[in-house]
């Protein structure tokens, strides 16, 4: 991916979908917990709007700040931050509620067209990965079916999971090259797939392919520097009132809700089972390892623009990086990426991401 420093970017050949007479194409920013993707969205909407004349309006993509009463614990936009862009997304659920990445992509889609249709650009901010690429990208969330699925189980116990593979590798010898053959549970879904629609579970997997033209902008942070952020937030945690707010919502948390990070260490210091200090120094630890996992995962996504977050003139960068993709400078590239995950796993994409941080 060019650098909004590259003297001449790639020109764009067209993209799958169209970004609309006006060009501007939906901002997701992405990256680790406590990195400064809040911050950085307000700034970005409101430098957007002062250099274009469009308003922007920020679109929650973090999976339990969606949880009304979930405030502390998810490190939710404050008041003051609302007031100042305007927030969707937020408070839109029940904690007894189920949420998921299916439910997610239908109400995010569907607040994304309707900001479009005002003429309002949508920021989308959030650090679960699979939520933030539901909302932008060609991922399709198959049907189930717990009797034919219980069928297929049963199937595997009696004919052994090596069996059941061999079946799918027939079926779908694309899918078969691509999982672990020793995973039975991942086989047998991949079988109810194929059987419940009639196409191959390959065609159906996640795609590096934006179906709403987007640009993605990363924030990094040294590994040193991210975890003194985050024993930071966690303290402020414990300051503004988390354990209130733990004894306040425990009772209404649903089994989705409950597993957001923090709220169970809590619920353990309040049985007695471990000190509070202990359980905040677990949130803490819970938390950069939650850090780590999130930079794998949005280090797999070779579209993600990467900028250091602690940087100067962050947000002008930002911004030359909408306003590059607004003018489809990098569509011809992000419309290879499936292929370029898929032939450069090893140190060519490792290359390209630091190269692409440094820009």
């Amino acid at each position: 991916m060019p650098s909004v420093t590259d003297a001449n970017p790639i020109t764009a050949v067209g993209s799958a979908a169209s970004a609309g007479p006006s060009g501007r194409r939906v901002v997701s920013i992405v990256g680790p917990t406590a990195s400064g993707k809040t911050s950085l969205g307000i700034a970005l909407a409101k430098a957007l709007e002062q250099a274009d004349g469009t308003p922007c309006e920020i679109v929650n993509a973090d999976a339990y700040q969606m949880y009304r009463g979930m405030d502390i614990g998810t490190a939710k936009p404050t008041a003051a931050e609302r007031a100042q862009v305007s927030h969707h997304l937020l408070d839109c659920m029940d904690p007894q509620d189920t949420m998921s990445v299916a439910l997610f992509q239908q109400m995010a889609r569907q607040c994304i067209s309707q900001l479009q249709d005002r003429g309002v650009r949508p920021i989308l901010v959030g650090g679960s990965g699979l939520y933030a690429r539901a909302a932008i990208d060609d991922i399709s969330f198959p049907p189930t079916d717990p009797q034919v699925r219980e069928r297929l189980e049963r199937q595997a116990d009696e004919i052994g999971g090596q069996a059941m593979f061999d079946e799918l590798q027939r079926r779908d010898p694309e899918a078969a090259e691509h999982m672990d053959p020793h995973n039975t549970r991942r086989t047998v879904r991949a079988l109810e797939v194929i059987e419940l629609t009639g196409r191959p579970y390959s065609s159906m997997l996640p795609r590096y392919r934006y179906v709403i033209p987007s640009v993605q902008i990363g924030l990094d942070m040294p590994r040193e520097q991210l975890d003194e952020r985050i024993d930071a937030r966690t303290q402020q945690m414990r300051d503004e009132g988390f354990v209130d707010e733990v004894v306040r919502m425990r009772p209404r948390l649903g089994p989705t809700a409950a597993r957001a990070l923090g709220y169970q260490q809590i619920a353990d210091y309040l049985d007695g089972l471990m000190s509070e200090d202990e359980a905040f120094a677990d949130i803490a630890q819970h938390t950069k390892r939650l850090a780590r996992k999130q930079m794998g995962w949005f280090g797999r996504d070779p579209r993600i623009h990467w900028l250091t977050a602690a940087s100067e003139g962050l947000v002008e960068r930002a911004v030359q990086i909408v306003h590059h993709a607004d003018a489809g400078d990098y569509d011809a590239i992000d419309s290879q990426a499936d292929e370029y995950v898929q032939h450069h796993l090893g140190q060519l994409h490792t290359t390209r991401l630091q190269a692409r941080v440094q820009s």
